[in-house]
């Protein structure tokens, strides 16, 4: 199992003491929502704390969601579910607590050991089951089971996460958007098309998770998302390779149909009659023990400033947190922390395209030809800035001065910024960017298309070129001339989507003089292979030539 100094890693500069009342006793690691810290009640019974990133936290809807399902977590009973025990969605930030686990998740026990034999997969297919049955009760439907959210305690498993990955997972920094919400290797086919979302999902994940238990990897393979996925919703698993007393549950588990997968009665029932006697005699916690190993130590509670500790803190043994931890840990002062985009364009560097480190150096040249250019200008839209268009009566979408409908760039001063929100490109509709008649049209012959082929989906044009920006967000007109202005007419007419995330932006050119503003707000193109699947929706801000 992981060393210990692994699993309890000390709190560092950005850590905080205390949240809400509970002083922090380790780093145990970190999840898709934010940080996961080591705790104790006033009893002194160990807790993990949740604490929401800053991305998360400042975003209303999130918290929104947030509350609602922690008061549908907070209904879960179960002997199979780690129990949330406390939680605050508006606290700052929002945080919560469930009992800590001791013991490793399915994950780390198969990638330590390899796969589980057959008694432990059953004894594990039945203790998730139970889960579920109590997690479902709640009306709630877990949508991302998975094996790091399956935690081996020396007593049986426990089912984590439940419900409350939803909540993060439908905010705009999800990078493949809502359509697509859990881990791509355990969704179900409804799941990957964007289908309807019922308890039969997580009989599906339950199905991939006990093969991957039994076969020490995912059953549709490892890969890109968008491949996996494609297996998922289009062919068949291979469960040769499977142990042949699993077969006959797991193919139950893992039919397309919903409607025909087996009821978590029904695996319950099944998995006791194939452990026949071991069942009735309580054969289960030896079997976990083998699995989990040991028990470990867990460190005492963090006393209160002013008092003593009563006796050393002692060394954890082996254990495992609530959510995997990170392996290496450097401390970042909040002020240094990176944009999201920058943590976004780091996990997916392996897909960036050709193109991306071609205009990633085209970008540097540009910013060191045009260093004294940009200061020149800035100077000079500082001294010839003019009050805001819309107190001179000028709205988007009102009359030009020409009486053409179309809006015009004020009379001095920069020109004004037309905003164009959650404009939704498909593969039959096509976008266009000219300010006389910007907007979505339902053909294919606007300035912009989606056209997804041969590997992917990508925005292309005919007529204007576009560059991926790269830099913190919020990118300004002044910076979409300098990187267009590097950019040759002929070039970067198109740009894969595959390792963009929401928020991700890009100028456009049109002809005309017209400059663009892309920023992805929302992507489902998992299904890219799929006709009529794909889709991308945008924020634009159009600004008149001058």
């Amino acid at each position: 199992m992981n060393d210990a100094a692994e699993v309890f890693q000390p709190l560092q500069v950005d850590d905080p003491p205390v949240i809400a009342g509970y002083r922090l006793a380790a780093r145990l690691g970190a999840g898709g929502m934010g940080r996961v810290y080591l705790s104790h009640t006033a009893g002194g019974r160990p807790v993990a704390i949740k604490v929401v990133r800053p991305e998360l936290a400042d975003d209303p809807d999130f918290r929104r969601r947030f509350g609602r399902e922690i008061k549908a977590a907070r209904r879960v009973r179960g002997a199979y579910t780690a129990e949330l025990i406390d939680a605050d969605a508006d606290g700052t930030p929002p945080w919560l607590a469930t009992l800590y686990v001791p013991g490793p998740s399915l994950a780390e026990a198969v990638h330590r050991r390899g796969p589980l034999p057959v008694p432990a997969v059953l004894w594990l297919m039945a203790g998730v089951a139970e889960a579920l049955e109590a997690i479902h009760g709640a009306g709630i439907v877990h949508r991302d089971l998975k094996p790091s959210n399956v935690l081996l305690a020396a007593d049986g498993p426990r089912v984590i996460d439940f419900g409350i990955s939803l909540a993060a997972d439908l905010t705009a920094y999800t990078a493949t958007g809502a359509a697509a919400i859990g881990t791509p290797q355990f969704m179900a086919p409804e799941q990957a098309v964007a289908g309807e979302i019922t308890p039969a999902t997580d009989v599906f994940a339950l199905g991939q998770t006990a093969a991957f238990a039994a076969l020490g990897e995912p059953l549709y393979g490892n890969g890109p998302a968008a491949t996996v996925l494609y297996r998922i919703v289009h062919s068949e698993p291979d469960l040769s390779r499977l142990p042949e007393p699993l077969r006959p549950l797991l193919s139950r588990c893992l039919t397309t149909d919903p409607t025909q997968r087996a009821t978590l009665t029904e695996i319950v029932d099944w998995c006791r009659d194939q452990l026949g006697p071991q069942a009735d005699a309580g054969g289960g916690p030896a079997v976990w023990r083998e699995v989990a190993g040991s028990e470990a130590t867990i460190p005492e509670p963090v006393p209160a400033p002013g008092t003593a500790l009563t006796k050393p803190l002692r060394t954890p043994a082996h254990t495992q947190p609530l959510i995997a931890p990170v392996r290496t840990t450097v401390p970042v002062a909040p002020q240094q922390r990176r944009s999201r985009r920058r943590r976004i364009a780091a996990s997916t560097a392996a897909g960036v395209t050709v193109g991306a480190l071609l205009i990633t150096g085209l970008v540097w040249q540009a910013r060191q030809n045009a260093d004294d250019d940009t200061r020149d200008r800035d100077t000079t839209s500082s001294s010839s800035s003019t009050p805001d268009a819309t107190a001179s009566g000028q709205s988007t979408g009102s009359p030009s001065a020409d009486g053409t409908g179309s809006p015009s760039p004020s009379a001095s001063g920069p020109p004004r910024a037309h905003a164009y929100p959650q404009e939704r490109l498909d593969e039959d509709n096509s976008l266009y960017i000219h300010v006389a008649k910007p907007g979505t049209r339902d053909d294919r012959k606007g300035d912009i298309r989606l056209s997804c082929k041969e590997i992917g989906c990508a925005l292309v044009s005919d007529s204007s070129h576009m560059v991926q920006m790269y830099d913190d967000p919020g990118t300004t007109l002044d910076d979409c001339k300098l990187f267009l202005g590097g950019a040759k007419e002929d070039r970067f007419r198109d740009w894969p989507l595959a390792a963009a995330a929401a928020g991700t932006e890009y100028c456009v050119k049109h002809p005309s003089g017209d400059i663009a503003l892309l920023v992805i707000q929302q992507k489902s193109t998992a299904m890219w292979d799929t006709p009529g699947m794909s889709a991308v929706t945008v924020d634009m801000t159009v600004w008149p030539a001058t």
